[in-house]
């Protein structure tokens, strides 16, 4: 039996994430409406000789996307021979093509068994994009009260998360965004839902971010699409690495950054919530970043393990 590290891409807008569910006390049955359970079923296609069972590096929720994630699966061939990676990843993009799902495999690699595609991870890269609609700049009173929400572009719809903010202060955004650098218990800026995990182990919500960098984006429409948006919006890029986050982290920092540049809340309070470590701590001006504008950018591996 061999294993393969599979490099896949996917919108994650129709699914209800990543991780497929599995009830214990059900009959193992199909499951179209998560992205591991549609390439289970896509590497059905090559009939190996053992059950099909995937192991994901990383864990998206509803509507969240990923330009690179990782999924290592065991095959069996009949001949016993490894599959050629160059056939495995055509054949596997075919078939996910004719049933019209938004996921590819970038690439198909052959490791030792010894490789754990989470475990052996040595960080995460997550970008998140949102664009904040200019302020008109017209003298016309009527223009700078007018809202700008009307126009989206299509090929952003459900990709970037689209503010109406006429004093949004992304110097301020840039600046504090610093204070999440390094080494912090991160409790608050974790669903509240998975609390429960970490009550006895207070390590558990303590993590190490690497590095965030607040850059100008840019719209990914096209042509004349492209000129409208570009007038219409400022975009930008929040890219976040570390070795491994909590549940939701990303967006709840996102959204507490948002509320700052808004001035929903202000440095103090983002300062509270990052040093007294509970849920009770979290603002509730804050809003929790929409999943649309959340990229799964890069999972990192030594290129001696992979």
């Amino acid at each position: 039996m061999y294993r393969y590290l599979l490099n896949i891409s996917y919108i994650g807008t129709t699914f209800r994430g990543i991780q497929k569910t599995v009830n214990k006390l059900e009959q193992s049955r199909l499951d179209t409406k998560s992205i591991q359970g549609c390439l289970e079923l896509a590497l059905q296609v090559f009939h190996p000789t053992n059950e099909i069972h995937t192991v994901l590096s990383s864990r998206t929720d509803a509507g969240v996307h990923a330009l690179h994630s990782t999924v290592q699966v065991d095959l069996e061939r009949p001949n016993g021979q490894p599959y050629d990676t160059t056939i495995l990843t055509g054949v596997l993009n075919r078939t996910l093509n004719k049933q019209r799902l938004p996921i590819r495999v970038l690439s198909s690699k052959l490791v030792a068994n010894s490789f754990h595609c989470r475990y052996d991870a040595i960080g995460r890269t997550y970008l998140y994009r949102f664009a904040v609609a200019k302020v008109p700049t017209l003298g016309d009173c009527s223009l700078r009260n007018r809202s700008f929400e009307t126009f989206i572009p299509v090929e952003e719809i459900d990709r970037c998360y689209f503010l109406q903010s006429s004093s949004f202060d992304i110097k301020r955004v840039q600046a504090a965004a610093r204070m999440f650098i390094g080494v912090h218990d991160f409790r608050t800026f974790m669903s509240v839902s998975r609390q429960k995990v970490c009550r006895d182990h207070p390590m558990f919500t303590v993590r190490k971010i690497d590095e965030i960098n607040i850059r100008p984006g840019e719209t990914r429409a096209l042509s004349s699409n492209a000129i409208q948006a570009a007038e219409t919006y400022n975009y930008w890029d929040i890219e976040i690495r570390a070795k491994s986050f909590l549940y939701k982290q990303v967006r709840r920092i996102v959204g507490a950054l948002i509320a700052l540049g808004n001035g929903r809340i202000d440095e103090r309070c983002l300062y509270q919530m990052l040093t007294v470590p509970s849920k009770n701590s979290w603002d509730h001006r804050v809003l929790l970043a929409p999943a649309c504008g959340l990229y799964l950018c890069r999972v990192h591996y030594r290129e001696t393990d992979i």
